[in-house]
């Protein structure tokens, strides 16, 4: 019987990493679309790092960044009772970091999109700056930020070199399907890892679909 372990995992994991996305991508999304900031290319090249610079180097710094011995690790020890390395936490970290870029642009596009007009007239009328994301750009924006949020979760779900790196591949608690895959296809098992393959195949095409529809232009 295939073990599914490794699929509720990578389920765990995913879900996490995209609540990280959320509330350290969201803040980013909004002021990279809405607020003049300094060098803002250099921000948004900050952003898309983690895209653009290979998995394993990403997860290095990760590991170096909070590991046990470095300062960032102790205090996340300390305060929180949480080490980030060889643990499920740890592989949401790695998966967050890896697809948050791919939130944060498609956030930033949505944001972007959204008038002034609807803006300044909230501003107006005395609304806050929460209140005004809240009840106009939020919703306006939802489309763009649903299809950002699909994105990363697919690409928390595929991780595989930052989550090696900084989690290992320890079979029942780090062990998600991209490296259960590995495992099979080295230890010559087929079956399961076309069983993972497959699965992780189903998902990220439904993310891909849905974001298509949900950013495609309305008539």
């Amino acid at each position: 019987m295939t073990d599914l372990s490794p699929l509720f995992i990578s389920l765990k994991v995913s879900i996490a990493a995209t609540v990280l996305t959320i509330i350290i991508g969201l803040p980013s999304a909004y002021f990279l679309a809405k607020k003049r900031i300094p060098i803002r290319p250099v921000w948004e090249g900050i952003t898309l790092l983690p895209m653009v610079l290979p998995p394993t180097v990403m997860g290095y710094y990760l590991l170096v960044v909070f590991g046990k011995t470095n300062a960032i690790g102790k205090v996340i020890h300390t305060v929180l009772g949480i080490d980030l390395v060889f643990t499920w936490q740890g592989a949401s970290l790695a998966a967050c970091i890896v697809s948050i870029p791919m939130f944060i642009r498609t956030a930033q596009t949505g944001i972007a999109g959204v008038g002034s007009e609807f803006l300044d007239a909230a501003r107006e009328m005395g609304a806050t700056e929460f209140q005004t994301f809240r009840w106009i750009i939020a919703p306006l924006a939802m489309p763009s930020l649903l299809a950002g949020l699909g994105l990363a979760f697919a690409r928390a779900l595929g991780d595989f070199g930052a989550t090696l790196m900084i989690a290992g591949n320890i079979p029942g608690l780090t062990q998600t399907m991209p490296l259960a895959v590995y495992d099979a296809v080295s230890s010559g098992d087929d079956k399961t890892a076309l069983f993972y393959v497959i699965m992780l195949s189903a998902v990220c095409m439904v993310a891909a679909v849905g974001a298509s529809l949900l950013t495609r232009p309305q008539n």
